[in-house]
């Protein structure tokens, strides 16, 4: 429910105090006092009798509860609970539930429980504090049987600590109910934020998850209800979801947009700052998260909190039209029929027409699964929907059911089925497994192949991602990913990624825009402008993200307006959704673009009061102040950052890094050298890094330091022109001409046409 920190590694390609604002109190989060055509709760009771009962102990119906004796699940009768030097207790007071615990200013204090959150296999709870916020304890109720491990109180972060000005601290942001959860957890939710003050005005009209959360607001329906009691049933028969007062019409949607209803909540995205949009296409919404490596193994499988929607669209059978109902009762959220016989539906010697392409054949044998009926093995889940867990107890399974594919294992270096039963076997002896069942089939490349190729930097990327985004025969959140990749290699890949601006996937559009970025304004009017009249919100939205900054005179006179309203409704519903420090963060950008420097600074200052330890903002706030003449400000603005405890290996490394060329800058190379060294222990694979070390200990004459450092980076890249051309002066200048001699040969091979060897070729070559 509640994010881990990320990792934020390879954010400086994209880069061109602690205490949060204290603000007059704002209203405690409730109920709307107004809310245009929904009806009152408990409307639909009367007539959908049967889809109520399945719902009212549904996780929709326990997302989120008063705190009172009847949904709190806890131990609360004076119960402790302690993780190193994390301490609690729990406790009641006057019919009212209370936690005594760590609070922003460091001390320990009681705090009121507000509300339950969530209820299988943990429940969480939230705390009101200033400024409209509601906070989740990171100490959950594991509510599973004794016997299973439950009945206890557990950190969702075991031997942990985070001081309170941490992110991550239960008071901090990560922790915070109104900008990581309530949009899927309490119905018609409006955040109303201020970014001005850092302030909440939250309301909702159903605390939890009720109809009007898919079915949209209901009260034409009810109104639609009880004309039709007074009337005959052939006087009252209809013909679609509108003609009963329904806004939302799953049959109209079709399959694909039924999925995007439920994908509103259960996905990772980018919310697009518009509130609840039932029944519009998800892209009006908000933008769904692409296949990154902070969320997903580079062969799409699951690895970070992706909620189901990112793996089930790269599934056949997403593909094939089936959809969440198939296999889940939408009221009641449990799977239809336990065990094989839910794959059976459809899997079997006699498949339903509606797919008929599915082979004839039972599944459920020795001959498909090769292990004992009735087995763990035997089951479909545990070969095709392979589980994680997260929140320390909360299994969840990889809805992309895929074919267990353990021989991409040394290929894509990603996870397999078969090795996570079979623990005391590698994936190798799973492949050869499989090919002795199957024997060995002719398989195309994968595009988790590609995916690991490009993070591992491969030459050909570009290519290999171009040809990606032209098979259509790939899943859309593959193409999306390949073109959202693309878009981050700058000026190299924009011929490769023009045509994806004109992709029939709203999805593969939007996620090519900000490619374009580094072209003259003519050239990204010429390429952008088009998607500016985009039907889906996200594209538009990136489309003028790319665009801004542009002077006026570069748009055609009849546009200039449509474009200047665009970007002002763009920059009103950043600000609404500026309470994480990435959307901060892409406000802050915003403004560069524009060139609002004093602005786009104080913005990537609110993003580190957020979260000190969000690095992308750190970055961006270094560069533009020192590329605007402030200087100290960026070196004090790197020095905390380094400062700070537990910082993530690569993002210390990416910091020391900037530190160590900003010193250099400023003529303090005797600290540089101690920070590049820095640099070069977090991130030993950074051939850049080693390069610069190389320099730096040829500037201060440590030739023995610097060999050391260039050879291991022209080790990792050895066709670098660069590195060969210090190697090369360094071992002429100390005498070394064999060794200069290679170098000028290699270089020669590599760059024949570079103006630095065609100058030594003059001078008739190293000496």
């Amino acid at each position: 429910m509640f994010y881990a920190r990320a990792l934020w590694i390879g954010l400086l390609l994209v880069v061109l105090g602690n205490t949060l604002v204290h603000a007059d109190p704002a209203p405690a989060p409730g109920f709307a006092q107004q809310a245009e055509g929904y009806a009152p709760e408990g409307s639909c009771d009367a007539c959908h009798t049967e889809q109520v009962k399945d719902w009212k102990d549904s996780d929709h119906a326990w997302a989120m509860r008063k705190a009172t004796p009847e949904y709190v699940l806890g131990d609360f009768n004076n119960a402790t609970f302690k993780d190193g030097d994390i301490q609690a207790r729990f406790f009641k007071r006057d019919k009212h539930y209370f936690v005594n615990i760590e609070g922003e200013d460091g001390k320990l204090k009681d705090f009121q429980i507000a509300y339950t959150f969530g209820h299988d296999p943990l429940q969480q709870y939230l705390v009101e504090l200033e400024r409209g916020r509601l906070q989740s304890l990171t100490i959950a109720w594991d509510t599973r049987a004794k016997e299973k491990g439950g009945q206890r109180w557990f950190s969702l972060y075991p031997g942990q600590k985070f001081t309170p000005n941490d992110a991550l601290h239960w008071t901090g942001r990560y922790q915070n109910w109104n900008a990581m959860c309530a949009d899927c957890h309490s119905s018609n939710l409006q955040k109303n934020y201020d970014d001005k003050t850092d302030s909440f005005a939250t309301t909702w009209h159903e605390q939890n998850v009720g109809c009007q959360s898919c079915h949209g607001p209901g009260q034409a329906h009810v109104e639609w209800a009880s004309e039709a009691k007074q009337q005959s049933p052939a006087e009252h028969s209809y013909n679609s979801a509108a003609d009963i007062g329904l806004p939302v019409d799953f049959k109209k949607l079709g399959g694909h947009g039924l999925i995007e209803q439920c994908a509103r909540c259960h996905s990772r995205r980018q919310s697009l700052g518009v509130g609840p949009q039932p029944g519009e296409p998800l892209l009006n919404a908000m933008l769904p998260s692409t296949l990154r490596p902070d969320l997903y193994h580079a062969d799409g499988q699951i690895d970070g909190e992706v909620y189901v929607y990112g793996s089930f669209t790269q599934s056949k059978m997403y593909a094939a039209g089936v959809t969440c109902t198939d296999c889940h009762n939408p009221h009641s959220n449990k799977v239809k029929i336990e065990g094989n016989g839910l794959c059976l539906q459809c899997h079997t010697e006699t498949p339903p027409k509606r797919f008929p392409s599915l082979q004839a054949k039972n599944y459920d044998s020795p001959e498909h699964h090769h292990h004992p009926a009735g087995s763990a093995g035997a089951q479909c889940v545990n070969c095709h929907m392979p589980t994680k867990t997260y929140m320390q107890v909360d299994p969840r399974r990889d809805h992309s059911l895929r074919i267990p594919r353990p021989d991409l294992d040394e290929i894509t270096d990603s996870p397999d089925a078969c090795t996570a039963c079979h623990t005391d076997q590698k994936p190798k002896w799973a492949a050869q497994a499989i090919e002795g069942w199957f024997g060995a089939p002719s398989l195309p490349t994968h595009s988790g192949e590609t995916f690991h190729n490009v993070r591992q930097g491969h030459p050909d990327s570009i290519n290999q991602l171009a040809s990606i985004i032209g098979d259509l025969g790939k899943t859309e959140i593959v193409r999306a990913t390949a073109a959202e990749q693309l878009a981050n290699m700058g000026a190299p890949a924009v011929s490769a990624l023009e045509p994806a601006l004109k992709d029939e996937s709203a999805w593969v559009r939007a996620s090519a825009a900000s490619g374009f970025v580094g072209l003259s304004p003519v050239e990204r009017v010429k390429r952008l402008l088009p998607l500016m009249d985009d039907p889906h919100l996200a594209v538009r939205d990136e489309a003028v993200r790319a665009l801004a900054g542009i002077p006026t005179i570069a748009l055609p006179k009849e546009r200039r307006d449509d474009y200047q309203a665009a970007l002002q409704d763009y920059e009103k519903r950043l600000r609404s959704n500026a309470d994480l420090p990435g959307n901060r963060l892409n406000l802050a950008v915003l403004m560069e673009r524009q060139g609002r420097v004093l602005e786009a600074l104080e913005q990537y200052r609110e993003a580190l009061k957020l979260d000190p330890y969000f690095s992308p903002a750190r970055v961006n706030l270094v560069t533009l102040a020192n590329n605007n003449l402030r200087q100290d400000e960026a070196i004090s603005a790197l020095r905390a950052g380094l400062e700070l405890p537990d910082m993530p290996a690569a993002d210390h490394g990416n910091l020391a890094y900037m530190f160590a060329l900003l010193l250099v800058e400023a003529g303090q190379k005797e600290e540089a050298l101690k920070w590049m060294n820095v640099a070069a222990q977090a991130l030993p694979e950074n051939p850049r890094i080693l390069y610069n070390l190389g320099l730096l200990n040829m500037q201060m004459q440590h030739p023995e330091q610097a060999v050391k450092a260039l050879e291991a980076s022209i080790a990792q890249n050895p066709n670098d022109p660069d590195v060969l051309y210090a190697l090369l002066f360094l071992n002429a200048t100390s005498g070394n001409r064999e060794k200069a001699a290679e170098y000028f040969q290699r270089m020669q091979q590599v760059a024949p046409n570079d103006p630095r060897l065609q100058q030594l070729q003059q001078q008739g070559g190293p000496r």
